[in-house]
């Protein structure tokens, strides 16, 4: 009998292909899924709605300052939100302000004002891995409060401030109204991916970790694979293999451009990210350095927790793009390019089943 894979962390640079390989896993009967790759039915995490929620909130935040109709006492303990609008010098000084109202990131297109918020990332999935397990069914009266009480406490976690709970409750009332429905559709979304049970069935964990373009290594704290998947609870680390899907830089950023649809911003396979973060998030990576410096051939070394992680790792070579086509209908798949995704999987597959 075949060995079935428990936890694996599907990691990549964005646009390498991670989404495609989830779509394709889902798609293949358990039959083949067991016989040639060693997983069972897959269920998932993914810290990307996370990230799209707290741009979410960062642009209802500026909407509602630019409106003119919040007072500065409506943000009280909030030092980034002194002197807004009133009293502007100029339009340049006025949109200065309004971008200090945003929580998350520096704009919509920029990266995270703190990098602690990589961690705030990890601490969700701590959480919802933790949920999944037990079966805990959160039944707010709201959704978007429950989930900014999350963040908050993800945050905390990470070594952050719990930015939301310093909002007046009259910023928070109009945001939670602003955010209930996408809020509410993400936590059915999450309960709906509880299965009977775990036995048998393959957690994949995905998420995209990098540092600025040119970096040295090791990269510097709260950035790269090292720092994340450090944070990642003993429970999951203790039981990981990861499937990293190798793609360049350069590949990556071309890939997420022509991936990207403007309409459908919070798609998990169209959703494309800032090319100001491409470049300063994502312009490389580390985990060819987590590889030459692994304590055991075959592994990354991770430090987490007091403890010491040696977790197995197998590449699937994506550098000549094997997957885009997945992001089409099925009946459009040709035959040579799912033969040549299904080998490359097997192979890396192979490797983490055999450790």
């Amino acid at each position: 009998m075949n060995k079935i894979l428990d936890t694996v962390l599907l990691l990549a640079l964005p646009a390498s292909g991670k989404s495609e390989v989830r779509k394709y896993l889902a798609d293949l009967s358990p039959e083949v899924r067991e016989n040639d790759l060693h997983l069972g039915t897959t269920v998932q995490l993914d810290d990307f709605p996370y990230v799209y929620m707290m741009r979410r909130i960062d642009e209802e935040l500026v909407k509602f300052f630019h409106s003119g109709d919040s007072p500065v006492k409506s943000a009280k303990d909030w030092d980034t939100l002194n002197h807004l609008i009133a009293g502007m010098r100029s339009v340049d000084d006025k949109m200065a302000e309004l971008e200090k109202s945003r929580i998350f990131f520096h704009s919509g297109d920029s990266p995270f004002k703190s990098t602690k918020d990589w961690g705030t990332l990890i601490n969700l999935i701590n959480e919802d891995y933790a949920d999944l397990v037990a079966k805990n069914i959160s039944r707010p009266a709201s959704a978007a409060r429950h989930l900014f009480e999350r963040l908050d406490r993800a945050s905390l976690k990470a070594g952050e401030k719990a930015r939301l709970a310093f909002l007046d409750e009259s910023v928070r009332s109009v945001l939670a109204k602003a955010l209930e429905k996408e809020a509410g559709r993400l936590l059915n979304e999450k309960h709906a991916n509880y299965p009977e049970t775990l036995k048998g069935k393959t957690l994949v964990i995905e998420f995209a970790r990098g540092g600025p373009d040119g970096a040295s290594m090791p990269l510097s704290a709260q950035l790269g694979y090292r720092y994340s998947i450090g944070e990642l609870s003993s429970e999951i680390l203790e039981k990981a293999r990861i499937l990293y899907i190798w793609v360049t830089p350069e590949e990556s950023r071309r890939k997420n451009t022509a991936r990207t649809d403007p309409d459908d911003p919070g798609s998990i396979l169209h959703h494309g990210v800032p090319m100001e973060v491409m470049f300063k998030d994502y312009g490389c990576d580390d985990m060819d350095w987590l590889q030459s410096h692994a304590e055991v051939k075959g592994t990354v070394t991770i430090l987490a927790h007091n403890e010491k992680f040696n977790i197995p790792i197998a590449r699937f070579d994506n550098r000549v793009d094997k997957t885009s086509f997945i992001r089409e209908n099925k009946g459009e798949w040709k035959p040579g390019d799912v033969k040549t995704v299904h080998e490359e999987l097997k192979s890396a597959l192979d490797k983490l089943a055999a450790f």
